[in-house]
């Protein structure tokens, strides 16, 4: 084990300073890798349990039981349910209004990450291209000084070790770049699914209310009839 870290230690040194840097976005590459593929797993974004008991509930039911169930669930479909039933006395309205502004921040919490991985795969390149740039400048400055006894096996070795920093950077930005491209994806099937759900859940526990108001628009106004004239008394012939 010790071999193997004096191997890597010997690996960046010999690539110059601007390895470190390329160490420093891998490992938080893969940290933020790692964390979104827990955090988006979905029995933790749209739990069984929640999504089996809203596609249950009958239209104009009472979603008591909904409510005890996503009370102290920690889900974003959850947190949005609480949302769309604190709030059922609103009309529908502004019902969907204060459920779309707590969708947008499960949004932020879902995408959290993303934009580490976005700018890895930009500065990754980068920084690889300057560390190998950087390295060629160092090996024919060497090479112009003492050009007569230049061993062409040495210059060999020194522009290769440069070039280490742009194959190092590259391989830090394509799977940063699947990464983030699969998230990104995941997050907006997930956001489909959970507004799908929600807006189903609001037409049924609308749906009393809705049709009780057209129930009330259809009853006819009473039409009122004129009044009869009186008719007049004919005075008895003499």
């Amino acid at each position: 084990m010790l071999d193997v870290f004096q191997t890597i230690a010997g690996f960046f040194a010999k690539g110059g300073i601007f390895m470190w840097p390329l160490l420093a976005c891998s490992i938080v590459s893969l940290t933020v890798i790692i964390l979104r593929t827990l955090a988006l797993r979905e029995k933790n974004v749209l739990p069984l349990t929640i999504e089996s008991e809203m596609e249950r509930l009958a239209p104009g039911a009472n979603p008591e039981r909904l409510l005890r169930i996503v009370q102290h669930d920690v889900s974003s479909l959850a947190r949005i349910v609480r949302v769309a039933l604190a709030h059922l006395r609103w009309p529908r309205s502004e019902n969907v209004e204060a459920v779309q502004t707590r969708a947008r921040h499960e949004m932020v919490r879902l995408e959290k990450g993303l934009v580490v991985l976005e700018v890895i795969i930009g500065i990754a390149p980068l920084i690889g291209l300057i560390g190998t740039v950087s390295g060629l400048v160092h090996v024919f400055a060497s090479l112009g000084v003492s050009a007569s006894s230049a061993d062409p096996k040495q210059i060999a070795r020194g522009i290769s070790e440069a070039l280490n920093c742009t194959v190092f950077g590259l391989g830090i930005a394509v799977p940063s770049l699947i990464g983030f491209v699969y998230f990104s994806k995941k997050v907006e099937v997930l956001s489909v699914e959970m507004e799908s759900l929600v807006t189903d859940l609001l037409s049924k526990c609308y749906y009393g209310r809705v049709a009780g108001a057209r129930g009330k628009m259809q009853i006819p106004a009473q039409t009122v009839t004129p009044a009869q004239p009186a008719t007049p008394e004919i005075a008895p012939m003499a």
